[in-house]
C-alpha cells in the first residue's frame, strides 16, 4: 500500500488548479519509468499510455479498456496551501487513516490507483490496456474533448470519479449512469420608459416572470438505466434585470440549471414559443452517461463485490454492505466518452461531500480497494 500512498501524496502536492503542466509531467515521468507502455502527451496536456497485447491491438476480436482520471483540481483553500514546502506545493497530510489535501478525493488518489493497476495488471489475451489522465476536467472536460477529437476511442472505460458511499457508507459502488448539466439563459427584452409612465414601455422583468412560469410547468427529464431511476431537475437560479428604481427595465436575464439524463431533456424551447420577446441560449451542456454494456457493468460489479468481500466489507449476495449499481448525480468526463461511443462506468474513492471542500480527504483503505477493483476489472474476462 505504501507505493499507492506515496504516489498519491506526490501527485497531490503538485499545484494544478491554474496550470496542470507539472502534474502532467510527473504522471508522464512515472509511466515512462515504471512501465514499458507507449506513452503520449498531447497539445493540451493530456497524458495517455497504452499496453498492447502480443501481435498489437489491431487483431480481430481485440478491445481496448481504459482507466480514466484527470489531474487538474479546483483552486485550493488557504489551509491547503499555507505551510507547504518552499516550492509552493500543496499541503498533504496523513492522519486517522486518511489523506487530506486539495485533490486527494477529486481525484489524484483514484488516479494513482489507476496508474498502479495499469502497471500491475495482467490482461487477458487480445486486450489493450490504456490509462488516461486528462487536463481541464474542471473546466467542462476540455481535455477529454480534445483527446476524443484526436482519436481516443477505447471500447470500454472506467472513469475513476467518486462512487463510494452511495448505496451505503463506506461501500465503493459502480455507477452505471450519471446526470449531465445544461446551463441556459433566458433573456427577456422590453422597452425602457420612465417608471411614472409604465404603459409607455414594455417591462422586461414581467416578460421574464412569464417565462419563469413556463419553466416551472415543464417536466423534469427522467430515464431508467439497468433498473435504476435517473431523474433530472430544472431550476431558476439567477434573475438579473433593471438598472435603477425609476426606469422600466428593458432587459432581464434568467439563469437556469438543468440536470439532464440519458436521452431526455426539458423542453426549454417551449419558452420562446410561449412568451414574446424572450430568447433562449445554452451556455454549457455537459452530457449525461448511461452504460449500455450489461456484461461490462455486471463484470465490474462482480469484481467490486469480490474485493469488498475479501476485505471484510459485504458479500457477493447483495447484503446491505455489498456494492451496487448506482446513479451518480454529477457530470464527469464519462459523459463525453459515452457520447463518443465508449461504454463507461464510474468507480472511485471519493465520497459524497468531499470533493472541492476546504477539508477534502480520502480514505487510504478505500484507495487500496479501488486499486484492487481497477486491476480486477483489467484482468477480468468479460
Amino acid at each position: 500500500m505504501s507505493d499507492l500512498v506515496d504516489l498519491t501524496e506526490r501527485l497531490v502536492a503538485i499545484p494544478s488548479h491554474e496550470d496542470e503542466t507539472a502534474a502532467g509531467d510527473a504522471i508522464e515521468s512515472w509511466l515512462r519509468a515504471e512501465t514499458d507502455a507507449r506513452v503520449e502527451r498531447d497539445a493540451v496536456g493530456n497524458v495517455l499510455a497504452y499496453r498492447e497485447p502480443p501481435g498489437g491491438s489491431g487483431r480481430a476480436g481485440s478491445e481496448t479498456l481504459a482507466l480514466v482520471g484527470h489531474h487538474d483540481v479546483v483552486p485550493p483553500a488557504e489551509r491547503q496551501t499555507v505551510g507547504a514546502g518552499t516550492d509552493g506545493e500543496y499541503v498533504v497530510e496523513r492522519s486517522d487513516g486518511r489523506l487530506r489535501g486539495r485533490g486527494t478525493a477529486d481525484m489524484k488518489g483514484s488516479l494513482a490507483a489507476c496508474l498502479l493497476a495499469f502497471r500491475d495488471a495482467t490482461p487477458p489475451p487480445g486486450r489493450t490496456l490504456a490509462v488516461a489522465s486528462f487536463a481541464g476536467e474542471e473546466e467542462g472536460g476540455t481535455g477529454a474533448r480534445h483527446a476524443i477529437a484526436e482519436g481516443f476511442a477505447p471500447d470500454r472505460a472506467v472513469v475513476a470519479e467518486g462512487s463510494t458511499g452511495y448505496s451505503a457508507p463506506g461501500v465503493t459502488d459502480v455507477a452505471v449512469a450519471h446526470k449531465g448539466r445544461r446551463a441556459s439563459t433566458l433573456v427577456a427584452s422590453g422597452t425602457a420608459a420612465h417608471a411614472s409612465e409604465p404603459e409607455a414601455g414594455e417591462n422586461a422583468v414581467y416578460r421574464a416572470s412569464d417565462a419563469i412560469d413556463v419553466v416551472r410547468d415543464l417536466d423534469a427529464p427522467s430515464a431508467t438505466v439497468f433498473g435504476e431511476s435517473v431523474t433530472g431537475s430544472l431550476a431558476v437560479t439567477i434573475v438579473e434585470g433593471g438598472e435603477t428604481w425609476n426606469v422600466i427595465p428593458e432587459r432581464c436575464a434568467v439563469t437556469i440549471d438543468e440536470r439532464t439524463v440519458p436521452d431526455d431533456r426539458a423542453d426549454l424551447g417551449r419558452v420562446e414559443a410561449a412568451v414574446t420577446g424572450v430568447e433562449w441560449t445554452v451556455d454549457q451542456d455537459l452530457p449525461p452517461m448511461a452504460c449500455e454494456d450489461a456484461d461490462f457493468a455486471d463484470a465490474a460489479l462482480s469484481v467490486a463485490r469480490e474485493v469488498h468481500e475479501a476485505g471484510g466489507r459485504g458479500s457477493a449476495d447483495r447484503d446491505p454492505g455489498a456494492p451496487e449499481h448506482v446513479v451518480k448525480p454529477h457530470a464527469t468526463d464519462a459523459g463525453w466518452l459515452a457520447e463518443a461511443g465508449t461504454a463507461c462506468l464510474v468507480c472511485g474513492a471519493a465520497e459524497p461531500g468531499e470533493a472541492h471542500t476546504d477539508t477534502e480527504s480520502v480514505g487510504i483503505d478505500v484507495l487500496e480497494r479501488c486499486r484492487r477493483i481497477y486491476r480486477g476489472i483489467c484482468e477480468r474476462e468479460a
